[in-house]
Order: structure tokens, then sequence, then C-alpha cells
């Protein structure tokens, strides 16, 4: 059997420092937009809302488990920063993007930045007690609950910034443009977990199920165990595509969510639909422990993004503890070994963004930004620690 151990030191020496010594904007606030795959600094890059929202959620939860000053004021920066130029004080929630001086250059409300501003502002108030940050945590809930589809269920993609109807609702430029998706429901399921552990109100505590029974019903398929990932507004599957991280995250997560809403029956169905997904999300994994991307058709992507092995290994150790089955810690610790010797960069910090299909490294894509942050590795280290004790 592989060892798991390391977490700690992983998250000390190569994630939280590289963001506290090269990401921090001393200059300007928050955090630059973007390091690229080079390690070369684009200090005028765009600051996204999603980036943001995860390093505050990181330093908090680091702060929380780990007590060291220096990551409370890492948290209070990004607090007050986000505070000051990403909520929007006259129509409510943040924006999407600013450029790098703070200034809004997309306005448009889309409900996955809302759910990460929840996630972010609950994480902080579990950490520091500042009721401030309370507050804005219970104003968001009632944003993203806007957004909720009061005749189909589930919840829009995406609104101008005065919550009108928005004709392109896509996340990125590699999203469809469809009016809810996987990943969004699974980016509220998300930060609504993180609500009922300091606002156990009855109206979250109903949404959480609420969005339960969305995954349960219509977001797993129940024939192949995947997530399906594109909808229309009455539910309508627009894609085949299989996403094997987002499988294995929305694992761990599900039985997260359902653990803070305390229905028995529900625990099991969760339960259940769990380790369906966890052996379906077995067909991603490669000969050298590590997770492919995704499958569409017949054709199966091998590139080993960083995000993915992370939740990998967080996934397969929850399911470890649900069922005790070896076989899922070994894919835990296998993926561990691959993230250690293939993703870490040791000399520069933090990871690569992945490993292609070659296995050569992938410098196309940011180290740190829009996308990239210390959120799917940092909360691995987290999680490893907080709950496994490794």
């Amino acid at each position: 059997m592989k060892q798991m151990n390391g977490f700690r030191r992983e998250l000390e020496e190569h994630i939280l420092p590289f963001w506290m010594e090269k990401m921090v904007d001393h200059e300007h606030g928050g955090f630059y937009g973007a390091l690229d795959g080079y390690n070369k600094l684009h200090s005028t890059a765009h600051k996204g809302a999603v980036m943001h929202m995860r390093v505050l959620w990181t330093f908090s939860a680091a702060y929380r488990v780990l007590g060291h000053a220096a990551y409370r004021d890492m948290a209070d920066s990004a607090f007050d920063y986000i505070q000051q130029y990403f909520v929007d004080r006259e129509f409510g929630g943040v924006f999407w993007e600013l450029d790098y001086l703070g200034s809004p250059v997309q306005t448009k409300k889309q409900t996955y930045a809302q759910g990460f501003a929840l996630y972010a502002f609950t994480e902080y108030y579990r950490a520091t007690g500042r009721q401030d940050a309370l507050e804005m945590a219970i104003t968001l809930f009632h944003v993203i609950e806007r957004c909720r589809d009061s005749e189909n269920g589930g919840y829009w993609e995406a609104f101008t910034v005065d919550w009108q109807p928005l004709e392109d609702m896509r996340l990125s430029d590699k999203d469809q443009n469809d009016a809810k998706t996987m990943n969004t429901h699974l980016h509220i399921l998300e930060p609504y977990t993180n609500l009922l552990r300091i606002w156990p109100d009855q109206r979250v505590l109903a949404a959480q199920r609420d969005l339960i029974l969305v995954f349960l019903e219509r977001i797993c398929d129940a024939e192949t165990g995947h997530l399906r990932l594109f909808f229309t507004k009455d539910w309508g599957i627009n894609s085949a595509t299989v996403s094997y991280g987002h499988d294995i995250e929305a694992a761990w997560l599900l039985l997260e969510a359902v653990a803070e809403v305390k229905d028995p029956a529900l625990k099991r169905r969760v339960e259940e639909q769990v380790l369906q997904i966890a052996a379906a999300a077995k067909e991603g994994v490669l000969e050298d422990g590590s997770m492919a991307y995704e499958r569409q058709g017949a054709e199966l992507d091998r590139e080993r993004h960083w995000w993915v092995q992370a939740e990998t290994v967080v996934g397969y150790m929850y399911v470890y503890r649900l069922n005790k089955d070896m076989g899922f810690r070994n894919m835990a610790a296998r993926n561990w070994q691959y993230i250690q010797e293939q993703l870490v960069d040791n000399e520069q910090g933090e990871w690569y963004w992945s490993r292609l299909p070659d296995g050569s490294i992938n410098t196309r894509d940011d180290k740190a930004g829009f996308w990239k942050c210390p959120y799917h590795n940092g909360r691995m280290c987290l999680e490893m620690i907080e709950h496994f004790g490794l």
C-alpha cells in the first residue's frame, strides 16, 4: 500500500508561499491577474472574481485549520479587496471581471461566481467570526435564490448586471451556451453546505435539499453513473461528454452536502449514488495512477489537469471512508504519488496546469490566473490534514 503523507508540507512549502510571495498586487490591491506557464508575471492582466474568491476561501480555511497569523492577514486583505471592488453595491452580487486597477470590465452576473463568493464569505466567517462576512453571506444566499428556475427547478446560468436575461451565458470559451449546467449547480451545492454550518436557516436547508434532488434526478445518469454536463431550461440533455474530474469532485461534495441536511433517507440515496459515480469515474484512471480529463464519445482526452488530480485524491478518500474499500484508497494514494512526481513545481512553487497526453509539461496555460489558483490543490491538502489526519 502506497503511503499518504506530506500534505502539510506541500501546502506550506509549495502552494501558499507562492501566492503570498508572487501573486499579491501590493500596488493596486488584490492579486495579479496572471502568471503564465513560463513563470512570467503579467501585472496588468484582468482580475477574475472566481480566482479572488477562491484565494479568499483558501487562506481563510488555512488560517482556520492551521492558525498561522500570516494566513489571516492574506484572508483579511482578500476580503477587503473583494468588498471594495467586486461587490456590486447597486444591483447586488459580484462582478465577473475587473481590470488591474479594480474597475469592472465584465459586469455580468454569472451564478457560478455568486456561488464562489458565498463559499469565500462563509469560510472567512468560519475562520474569523467577522459579522460583516456573515451578513454578506446571507445576502449572497438571497441573491443566488433569485437565480432559481421556479418552474423547472435548478438555477439559471447567468444574467446581465441588473439581473435581466443574458444571451451569452457561457462560463468560458470552452463551455456551451446552455441555460443550465452541472458545473454551476455543483458550485452552488458547495457553498450552501458551508452556509448551513454557520447559518442553519430553514430556507437554506430547503434549498440544499432541492439541489441534492436535482443532482440525483437530473444531473446524475442512472445508467452510466456519470454526471450529465449541459442542459436546456427544462433539463433536456445537451451533451454526451464525460468529465472525470467533475464526477469524482461531485462524489465527495454530495457526501458533504447531505451530511448538513441531516435526512437519513436522503443520505442513503446519496451514498448509493456516490458509489455509482466513484465506480464510473474509475474509467478515467490511467496506467500511471493519474486521472484523464474527459471523454467525448469514444475519444479519451488523456491530458492530466491539476484540478482533476487534486479532486481525485479527495474524492476517492471520501469514498474509501464510506465503504472501506482499500481499492479506492489505493487509487487516491497512486494519484497523490503522480502529483508529487509530475505536477508539483519544486523550483518555482505551485503546480503546473497539466501534463499533456505525451507527458510533457503544459506551458501554454497559466501557472496562476483567472482559472488557476490555490483552491483545488490547497483544499486537497487541507481536507487530508483536517479530515484524514494526513
